[in-house]
């Protein structure tokens, strides 16, 4: 609740996620407008025109037609929002994202650098869940080996294309062994979500 995030906002932190967008346009008014607010959810193409007035960074960008919603939203509030693309990585098909074919498919479309409104920063993904590590290392080193191929490929002139987002509570620690950049351990620090 907005309670715990100033707690850690008087401790000094400064970016948040939120996975929900109802519950993310609910808290943010009533919190001090220098949070960094980062998505980290299922992202609805109908949703995001409520989320790019104040966004700072949206990590679950799973499809062409999400981005080009992004850039029409973004351009209507004269804003640029930087997006990473989510990868699909997990063995469970419950995970949203792009292949990697789909990914390198669209950014040699280079679509992509027309759009105005958005920076595209790097990769997320989100492991399998399971209690088996050597699973979810080879998922964390797949997606740091691709985020290798794209920057070289389609970003080498673009130092904002840095981000791997990867590594939740469960699996941090493996994550950041593996490259990670961004951790998402809201489970950690507030406890679950009800």
């Amino acid at each position: 609740d907005n309670d715990q995030i100033l707690e850690a906002y008087d401790s000094g932190h400064k970016i948040f996620g939120e996975s929900r967008v109802q519950e993310l346009i609910d808290k943010q008014p009533n919190l001090p407008k220098d949070i960094e607010w980062h998505f980290v959810g299922r992202l609805q193409r109908n949703k995001v025109q409520f989320v790019v007035p104040f966004i700072n960074c949206i990590h679950s960008v799973d499809s062409a037609r999400l981005l080009r919603r992004i850039e029409q939203q973004a351009a209507r509030v004269d804003r640029v929002i930087p997006c990473l693309l989510q990868m699909h990585i997990a063995e469970e098909d419950s995970k949203t994202g792009f292949s990697e074919e789909e990914c390198w498919e669209f950014l040699s479309s280079d679509e992509w650098r027309e759009f105005k409104h958005i920076q595209l920063s790097g990769v997320m993904g989100m492991a399998t869940f399971t209690e088996d590590e050597s699973i979810v290392r080879k998922e964390f080193k797949n997606l740091s080996t691709f985020f290798t191929k794209v920057k070289e490929h389609f970003f080498a002139d673009s130092p904002e294309f840095k981000e791997i987002s990867m590594g939740m509570s469960s699996d941090y620690n493996i994550a950041v062994e593996e490259g990670s950049t961004i951790i998402r351990v809201g489970s950690n620090i507030f406890g679950e979500r009800e």
